[in-house]
């Protein structure tokens, strides 16, 4: 892989987002937005990848990532979607300004005895299939909203009794969120009710779940990170529990995501400062479960749990089959060395660009070289 390039900004990355490309089209990406917290004055930004610099003052390489615009933000910046012409949350780009677009102010309030009447709730995930967009909050509420409507589509109040930290889409009109007592939950926007069409859950201590995604071609599976650090793998038409457990960070598992397009190489980030590459490739020879950084290789200690036992399908996902007793997960570490907090991450193509409490954005162009 070709070297990860640093671009200090002066503020810290809460969410990365690559600006996606028009379906068919042949180049790389070349834009990416990032969301900013924890700052005086916090910005949703865009930028260029460009070309990269020399070396710096201390002996390492810096990204000439290029600040296209921003815009200022009230309030810390809990999640970030792209599409084609619109950053969701919630502002717009067009011809390199950011401006305002559409906003819904009350998505997520808290109620009840000792909430003062209709008092903000953070709202912690957001999820875009153009022009549907779903939001999640710490008030345990679900909305639909439609781009060019000003109020909810659909809103399920106290779908959830703990906070709802993220969101993803299963399959259009299905959703998925998890929550912070460990459960993962699958709602149908088709069902009339306010209660979820399925809940899977950690056994044992009821450890929050910070992400999920949700495998691009194989719907069915689902990867999830939780507090522990720890990477769940699922099978959503199977039993209530993840098929695997494995032993990833030493903190906070921030984010997860599989490749788009090459989904046997999944990404994560921590709170411990990490970014890893996870490669189940069922075309590597060697059965081990290994683990890269800096050059060396060395065995990387992890547990799992299978329930795979009557699982029949045509086709095995490489993360379902895969149990590191038995196959190999190769493992990279993808920063140069331990930082603060890794927040987010985004993939694309052979491009990742991830955001840190450093005050820092990464970016390589050559994951897989």
């Amino acid at each position: 892989m070709e070297e990860i390039y640093a671009k200090f900004v002066s503020q810290k990355i809460s969410k990365t987002r690559w600006r996606p490309l028009p379906p068919g089209s042949l180049q790389t990406a070349e834009t990416f937005a990032t969301g900013s917290w924890d700052n005086e004055e916090n910005y949703v930004s865009l930028w260029s990848i460009g070309d990269f610099g020399n070396l710096d003052s201390d002996g390492g390489f810096e990204g000439d990532h290029q600040l296209l615009c921003d815009i200022r933000h009230h309030g810390d910046i809990m999640d970030l979607q792209v599409n084609l012409c619109i950053i969701i949350c919630p502002t717009s780009f067009s011809h390199l300004t950011l401006s305002v677009n559409q906003q819904w102010t009350t998505a997520h309030y808290h109620t009840g005895p000792g909430s003062p009447s209709y008092s903000s709730a953070p709202c912690t995930g957001i999820v875009c299939n153009n022009p549907e967009i779903v939001t999640v909050g710490e008030d345990g509420r679900i909305n639909l909203f439609r781009a060019d409507h000003k109020e909810a589509v659909r809103t399920i109040d106290n779908a959830d009794s703990s906070t709802l930290h993220a969101v993803t889409f299963l399959r259009t009109p299905e959703i998925l969120t998890v929550n912070s007592i460990g459960q993962l939950k699958i709602w149908d926007f088709r069902q009339q009710g306010n209660e979820p069409s399925q809940i899977l859950s950690l056994t044992g201590d009821r450890v929050p779940l910070h992400c999920v995604d949700r495998h691009p071609n194989q719907q069915h599976v689902v990867a999830t990170g939780g507090q522990d650090g720890m990477l769940s793998i699922w099978d959503v038409r199977q039993g209530t529990m993840p098929v695997s457990l494995l032993k990833a960070h030493e903190a906070e598992m921030w984010e997860v995501h599989f490749h788009p397009s090459n989904p046997d190489h999944l990404f994560t980030c921590s709170e411990d400062g990490s970014l890893w590459h996870w490669d189940a490739s069922t075309d590597v020879p060697e059965k081990s479960l290994l683990f890269h950084q800096g050059g060396r290789t060395s065995t990387f200690l992890s547990h799992s749990i299978s329930n795979q036992a009557n699982v029949h399908q045509s086709v095995i996902s490489s993360w379902l089959s895969t149990d590191p007793a038995k196959d190999r997960i190769e493992i990279t570490s993808l920063l140069p060395s331990r930082t603060l907090s890794v927040n987010s991450l985004d993939v694309l193509g052979p491009c990742l660009v991830c955001g840190t409490d450093a005050e820092a954005i990464y970016v390589t162009r050559h994951l897989f070289s």
